[in-house]
């Protein structure tokens, strides 16, 4: 279902979108809690250790803990709201741009639009495209999962106007450099993963096991997030970082704060004074997060194009059920 298929084609690119549009909807709420640990952890100059007596966090449990003590429940949906647009946004604006990139390499190219490098790179150049669009979004959303107690912006609007008049409308597209070099192969890999995971479950599993599809699908996509999280790690952590800039006053109650002149300025910093374990701060909840994440909107996405495709054939639905 994830790409053109010529021979089962029955989602216009309208509705990959909405079908996208929902399952990033429903994965949010589902995964936030783990998104603001680990952007707690990748914006700790401390080493994440209970051994630096300094450090804020030093551990999934105990981060847990602190921020249910000191913030409330509701700290573990900080800048959900923003979150919620970005999730929306992106995966409208991806998943529509994967389709059409599909059917343009089927269409004019002697490519097989379901091989794995086909969806490689068309889910990277669609992720590209879905993240210029949502970038803004994407840094109020950071924002709002780093501040502390008190607020520097109570809600979404102060913070828009905020931003914009004291730092400009560069200021919402902080970060978007190492975003791009690392939101293209993270993409690109997951769907290139999913893909042979689908195609290698296809082989081991028989036709008459073929009904538990939605369990497949979320197991593939947690399988893919996982391994293209890993792999792309780093450049996260520095994007991250970036997007605070202009923002360490709120940054003052978590600990050490750095100022970064720019992508490699960024690089070098925490190569000095971290480390390289610095650059892999906070990957226990990412993962986390991508396991949960990427199985769960490929799982939805999956699940959201078949429910329209029932609704537009229920004969067929029904021939099946039969």
């Amino acid at each position: 279902m994830v790409g053109y298929d010529p021979e089962a084609k029955c989602v216009s690119k309208a509705e990959a979108a909405a079908a996208g549009s929902a399952s990033g909807l429903v994965t949010r709420v589902l995964v936030s809690p783990l998104d603001v640990l680990k952007i707690r952890f990748q914006l700790q100059i401390e080493q994440l250790s209970s051994r630096n007596p300094v450090a804020k966090y030093h551990s999934i449990p105990q981060a847990v803990q602190r921020i249910f003590r000191e913030e409330g429940l509701t700290a573990f949906w900080k800048g959900h709201v923003p979150a919620q647009f970005l999730s929306i946004g992106f995966g409208a604006v991806q998943f529509m741009a994967f389709e059409s990139l599909t059917e343009l390499v089927h269409n004019v190219t002697s490519f097989n639009a379901r091989h794995s490098f086909v969806h490689l790179v068309c889910g990277g150049l669609a992720a590209c495209t879905a993240t210029v669009a949502v970038q803004p979004v994407d840094t109020l959303r950071t924002r709002f999962a780093a501040q502390g107690e008190p607020k520097i912006y109570p809600n979404l609007r102060h913070a828009v106007v905020t931003m914009y008049q004291t730092e400009g409308p560069r200021t919402f597209y902080r970060g978007l450099t190492p975003t791009l070099i690392a939101i293209f192969p993270y993409a690109g890999l997951q769907f290139f993963f999913y893909n042979i995971l689908q195609q290698f479950s296809e082989w081991l599993i028989p036709a008459e096991g073929k009904n538990r599809g939605n369990v497949k699908n979320l197991v593939c996509g947690s399988c893919a997030g996982v391994i293209s999280k890993t792999l792309t790690y780093p450049l996260d952590v520095v994007k991250k970082r970036l997007q605070v800039g202009g923002f360490e006053h709120a940054r003052a109650a978590f600990g050490q704060v750095r100022s970064y002149g720019g992508l490699l300025d960024c690089m070098r910093q925490i190569m000095r004074e971290e480390g390289t374990g610095g650059f892999f701060k906070g990957l226990s909840p990412s993962l986390l997060k991508a396991a949960f994440s990427t199985g769960l909107v490929f799982f939805w996405y999956e699940l959201f194009c078949g429910l329209l495709c029932a609704l537009k054939d229920p004969e067929s639905t029904r021939r099946k059920a039969g």
